[in-house]
């Protein structure tokens, strides 16, 4: 009471301190880096990650991370454009059919196996090297000097693609959901001014939020990207329950000081509770070994604990300030009263709930039936360059991708004969190195200093394996598991394999494990928090059984239509879906109890449904809407789906709230009404 008696007496100067923080963090935000590359989120000890950085070490000369398809009528015209790559700043090697080889043969007297990998139908495919410093700009002059004629893909590509086009996109999806989130405060609030309030209190909790960011140094692309606009539509209803609480009040309260300190204080344990089951759902994600959760964990946890602060501490002056534009600007409301809803639910809440129960376990099942994405190869699709590009190279060269793996060199018998097993392998189409070019009884000292500086260090050989496999596939896992296991039998622990198929791998590896590690923990906490704040073990487990039945039938339905999903995307929504629409359940069943001391159980729902759907409703639309938003606008495809997943779990949240929680609540009553109960009500 102290501290709301200061907050709301110092209010001019809390203001000024709030406007003066959100001016510097939106000058802080841009000084955030951002990051769109998935496999610098792969756990620092997983093999891939470690082969990388070892090769760094022993090798000047990078792994390959893009391809570069260009037309060509000769052989000549092709190295011709292999110099014009070379010459740009950022591309650190370019390899080709001449770095095979030291014949210096025109084309047509190479085998078909040999040139097929390099030079095909009229065109020439470069394995290109590219800066992580100069990513974009060396990216963006290899599309300027190939025009619409070449192509080009690979995960250097796809970060590029996404560095500039993520925040254009982003800026734009946040300027239309500013939009709807007006529209719908304004057909859900009572005077024409509670939206500016609002939404000046999102405004200034999303600025603190993304200026402090640059504690973390950097962000992710999907932090960056959805963060924001998460942090908006999950925690928009603190200030709107909060702004409802001081009108219900007015009329009881001497002054408007007064009243606001009475609504602080009758709504602190109810806004404390929903912050605080979404700060435990988002973090759940800092339990992921793939660096991408707690990357978004920590950023919504923190944002929703900035938006909970500001809500206690900004919007009740604020609420003071503009409390009589509020007054003037008064309105019917737009919303029904519900009561017709109240009705239907009654008469269909059992049948629902029974149907509930039922498909738990066939959408359980199918949840579990799934496919998946893990890297980055399909994050943009047909319709866009980056796609169209990708599917170009893979019509004339097939699916490639290139592996490097990098042995002791000493012991050139057993080199050579695990060189041969490589190349018997399926899938495996090409293989550069020192023994597959010269044989075994060549020293290495005889050879020119620039194939070896390529292949060969103080310490370490490396093999360049070239496969027609995409990077993200079974079989592109299973080659992998092949290539390791031979290394093992020769070299034992000692060798190192690098490329996309393998990071993809260990990104499946990890995403895979972290799966039933984080749902496990995100139900966990968030039962033991409903646990503290509803007192019973039976409505925990309730509400939690409620909208894990709505994550189900959420990720059934991609099962069902056959769609893979992007892992990321999977564990992710999981955690969201859980935090942020528990705070629906927990409201209805709170105002359910709260009912059941004046009437009967049917009664009691009916009330209910009247209370709170204009409540969930309001905060369920904004979030819907953010969700097919990001979906709709997003060409990043691990995004839209992310969007997609957000947008439907929430409808199902809704649904299971509004139609099938009364049901249950209805049920198993008798277990949770306590003897504070009008006794005639208790039957």
């Amino acid at each position: 009471m102290k501290f709301y008696r200061f907050v709301i007496k110092r209010r001019k100067a809390v203001f000024i301190l709030f406007a003066i923080a959100a001016l510097a963090c939106a000058f802080l935000r841009t000084k955030v880096a951002v990051n769109y590359d998935m496999n610098d989120y792969l756990p620092e000890d997983a093999a891939s990650t470690v082969a990388i950085d070892k090769m760094e070490e022993e090798f000047d000369d990078p792994i390959p991370n893009a391809q570069v398809m260009v037309p060509a009528d000769s052989k000549k015209e092709a190295l011709a454009w292999k110099a014009k790559l070379e010459s740009i700043s950022g591309v650190e090697a370019v390899i080709w059919l001449d770095d095979t080889t030291f014949t210096d043969a025109p084309l047509e007297f190479y085998s078909e196996d040999v040139r097929g990998k390099y030079y095909k139908d009229g065109y020439a495919l470069f394995r290109v090297a590219i800066s992580e410093d100069e990513n974009l700009t060396a990216n963006d002059a290899i599309r300027e000097l190939i025009g619409e004629d070449g192509a080009m893909t690979g995960s250097s590509v796809s970060t590029a693609v996404a560095t500039a086009g993520t925040i254009t996109e982003v800026r734009r999806i946040a300027i239309i959901a500013v939009f709807f989130i007006i529209a719908v405060l304004l057909l859900t609030t009572k005077a024409w001014a509670e939206p500016v309030v609002v939404m000046i209190g999102m405004g200034v909790a999303v600025l603190l939020n993304m200026g402090s960011n640059l504690i973390f140094g950097e962000i992710s692309f999907v932090t960056n990207a959805a963060g924001s606009i998460l942090q908006i539509a999950v925690s928009l209803d603190y200030s709107v329950f909060l702004m409802h609480r001081f009108e219900e009040l007015r009329p009881k309260c001497d002054t408007a000081e007064e009243t606001m300190l009475q609504a602080l204080l009758s709504s602190t344990s109810s806004i404390l509770s929903s912050g605080l089951t979404t700060v435990i759902g988002f973090a759940a994600l800092c339990f992921m070994r793939f660096r991408i959760g707690p990357d978004l964990g920590l950023a919504l946890a923190k944002g929703i604990a900035i938006s909970l602060v500001t809500v206690f501490v900004f919007v009740p002056g604020l609420i003071m300030m503009m409390y009589p534009l509020i007054e003037k600007t008064k309105h019917r409301s737009f919303l029904p009263d519900f009561h017709r809803l109240g009705n239907f639910v009654i008469r269909t809440m059992l049948p629902m709930a029974l149907v509930f129960v039922i498909l738990l376990v066939p959408t359980c099942i199918m949840d579990g039936k799934n496919s998946y994405y893990y890297g980055a190869t399909h994050i943009y699709g047909a319709g866009t360059t980056y796609g169209n590009d990708t599917q170009k190279i893979t019509d004339t060269f097939g699916e490639t991708d290139t592996l490097v793996l990098m042995v002791p060199k000493g012991n050139t018998a057993d080199e050579y004969r695990m060189i041969v097993e490589l190349e018997n392998m399926d899938r495996i189409v090409d293989i550069t190195s020192i023994l597959s070019m010269v044989g075994p009884s060549v020293p290495s000292d005889m050879l020119p200093s620039e194939l070896t500086d390529a292949l060969e260090s103080e310490n370490y050989r490396r093999i360049v394996i070239n496969a027609e496999v995409n990077s993200d596939s079974d079989e592109a896992f299973l080659l992998v598991e092949e290539i390791r296991s031979l290394a093992e039998k020769y070299y034992g622990e000692d060798y190192y394999l690098a490329g996309q198929s393998a990071s993809t791998y260990d990104l499946k590896d990890t995403v895979t494990a972290d799966m039933t590690k984080v749902n496990l923990i995100a139900i966990a906490a968030v039962f033991l928090v409903l646990l503290f704040i509803l007192h019973s073990f039976i409505l925990s487990a309730l509400l939690v059984f409620s909208i894990e039945g709505a994550i189900w039938i959420n990720m059934a339905i991609p099962a069902l239509a056959g769609n893979p999903i992007f892992y990321i995307a999977y564990l992710i929504i999981s955690s969201i879906q859980l935090g942020a629409t528990v705070d629906y359940a927990i409201l209805m069943t709170e105002r359910y109890r709260e009912n059941r001391q004046q009437m009967d159980r049917r009664e009691a729902v009916r009330k209910t449904i009247m209370d709170c759907t204009g409540s969930v409703m309001t905060s369920g639309t904004v979030l819907t809407i953010v969700g097919f938003l990001l979906y709709f606008l997003s060409t990043h495809r691990l995004l839209a789906q992310l969007g997609l997943l957000l947008g439907v779990g929430t409808v199902c949240s809704l649904c299971v709230v509004v139609f099938i929680l009364p049901g249950l609540l209805y049920l198993i009553d008798r277990f949770f009404v306590g003897s504070g109960s009008k006794k005639r009500f208790v039957q």
